[in-house]
């Protein structure tokens, strides 16, 4: 007899939320689905999904609660703020977060909802992007305990090719902070890359052909340098604002390790920069107009 598959709740509706549940919708499960602007709903709604109109109803719906949204304070609000999960939460149920947050506040958020509700809380930070979760192809990262993690592998196998237990509760988002660390400062270096092969009259969208297979390559080199040697800043497929705000998480909360991280944090001023300069809600590629000429900038 096939086993049952469980109900799934699933708040913030954005560009990775949207394919993510897609792929959930396509593998069966029952899904209901909230977000802050409702109309994002619209898509899911027509594939067969259920629309609520508030987090806290999500619980009364699934067994599993999933999260993909903004940063720490966004999550705070929807799991605590009025009508938000704790208010609907049950014992036994579990919260899947794949948003990017703050370590510390991530463990802090999970002992205040189980001991409250009984819920307990994966975080499940992802990586590779909006065309990883359209093909199901992304990086997870989990931090939680072993029962939870088998409970929901399956789910998060749809989502995801790798599924890596990182430890207890918190160490997902710590292993994220690691990646957009990595992540972060090679877009910052490959801005570089391009803007001084610019300048030297050297085929700029060659490089990343050039590169390929050797010790420089990356995902990164290969997404970023081919758009930023033609311009091609659209269509949005991550944000600037996003890079900043995990560099700005991967500072904090080195401190409060007491690690030095001297090149996250000047990137983090360099991202902060370029955000300044009215790029925050656009796409990284961007960042090589940081080290362009303003005679050349397009």
């Amino acid at each position: 007899m096939m086993a049952t598959l469980p109900s799934l709740g699933f708040a913030g509706i954005g560009l990775m939320g949207l394919p993510m549940c897609r792929r959930l919708l396509a593998a069966g499960y029952p899904l209901t689905v909230w977000n802050r602007n409702p109309a994002k709903c619209a898509p899911l709604v027509e594939a067969g999904a259920r629309q609520v109109a508030t987090p806290a109803q999500l619980c009364q719906h699934a067994d599993v609660v999933m999260l993909c949204l903004a940063d720490t304070s966004v999550v705070r609000e929807v799991i605590f703020g009025s009508a938000g999960i704790a208010e609907g939460a049950k014992r036994g149920q579990v919260l899947v977060d794949f948003s990017s947050l703050e370590p510390t506040a991530t463990r802090e958020m999970a002992e205040a909802l189980i001991n409250t509700t009984g819920m307990s809380w994966m975080d499940t930070p992802v990586s590779g992007g909006v065309s990883g979760a359209e093909a199901g192809s992304l990086a997870i990262m989990v931090g939680g305990t072993t029962a939870d993690l088998e409970r929901v592998r399956p789910v998060l196998l749809t989502l995801g090719q790798r599924v890596t237990h990182m430890g207890a509760v918190g160490a997902g988002q710590v292993t994220k902070v690691c990646n957009q660390m990595i992540v972060a400062c090679n877009a910052l270096v490959i801005a570089e890359v391009m803007a001084l092969a610019e300048r030297s009259q050297v085929n700029s969208g060659m490089i990343a052909e050039a590169l390929a297979g050797g010790f420089a390559d990356s995902k990164p080199l290969q997404i970023l340098a081919p758009q930023m040697a033609d311009s091609r800043f659209e269509p949005v497929k991550w944000h600037v604002r996003t890079l900043l705000k995990d560099l700005d998480a991967a500072v904090k909360f080195s401190r409060e390790q007491g690690s030095a991280t001297p090149i996250s944090g000047l990137a983090a001023q360099l991202m902060r920069l370029h955000g300044a300069q009215g790029f925050l809600e656009k796409d990284p590629s961007t960042l090589v107009q940081l080290y362009r000429e303003p005679g050349s900038r397009n």
